[in-house]
């Protein structure tokens, strides 16, 4: 049976990439465009008109297209089967929900803990600002944020089921809660601070690229929860009688 959700969990997170893409193309990528400009502007007017640019290794048309949907897909191929494998460990040990409840929960949890959470220490930014040589460090700080997040709802629901035994479900959840929210605070404290946003650059494409990035995150999460969802239900109940 897990074998069965794992596949069509890849699927459905192939497709949910698919729409994530086409919502990245229409919205996000718009403002990549704005936010290079800027940056060619800037550095055009450093090194002086005589200077000629530097060609980049990988065209901007071959990085908004094949380059994009390459990268969406593998990272829905990847969500889906790890969700999948999350909802076969859940399905009949969290109480009578169903396949596409449970999938929508599962979904509003990962789309919180794996994007909410570490976007708000670690703001989503255009590829074109930033230092080159700090990129190792932004990238194993926003890493490591959503790996403590990860762990913290782990925490937090093992804490949540030792105290339902004394508190109560609605009680030993408030712990839960509390708990997960203490350890992101600690961790959003204790993760180095990294504001590298040149103070000229425009408000305006910075708030539409980070919403964009969001908007085409929630597609993504959306989209494999109705999707396999449905496909999570038809497989249950065919495999109903010998479950």
């Amino acid at each position: 049976m897990t074998r069965d959700l794992l596949w069509r969990g890849m699927l459905a997170g192939i497709l949910a990439a698919l729409l994530a893409t086409l919502f990245a193309r229409t919205f996000a990528e718009p403002q990549v465009d704005r936010a290079i400009a800027f940056e060619a502007s800037h550095e055009a007017h450093a090194m002086g008109r005589g200077d000629e640019e530097e060609e980049a290794p990988v065209s901007r048309a071959t990085q908004k297209g094949i380059g994009l949907a390459t990268a969406v897909t593998l990272y829905g191929a990847a969500i889906g089967g790890i969700f999948s494998l999350v909802f076969a460990a859940c399905y009949g040990r969290i109480g009578p929900i169903g396949p596409r409840t449970l999938a929508l929960l599962l979904a509003a949890l990962g789309f919180l803990i794996i994007v909410i959470v570490p976007g708000i220490k670690y703001p989503p930014n255009p590829p074109a600002v930033g230092k080159p040589d700090t990129i190792q460090l932004r990238t194993g700080a926003y890493f490591a944020m959503m790996a403590v997040s990860i762990a913290g709802m782990a925490i937090a629901v093992r804490v949540r089921t030792m105290a339902a035994v004394r508190l109560g479900a609605f009680d030993a959840l408030i712990v839960g809660v509390f708990t997960y929210i203490l350890v992101v605070a600690l961790a959003q404290a204790g993760l180095p601070q990294i504001d590298e946003v040149p103070a000229d650059f425009p408000a305006g494409v910075l708030w539409s690229f980070r919403v964009a990035s969001i908007g085409m995150q929630l597609t993504l999460w959306v989209a494999l929860a109705l999707g396999f969802g449905w496909m999570a239900e038809r497989c249950l109940r065919k495999a109903g009688p010998a479950r």
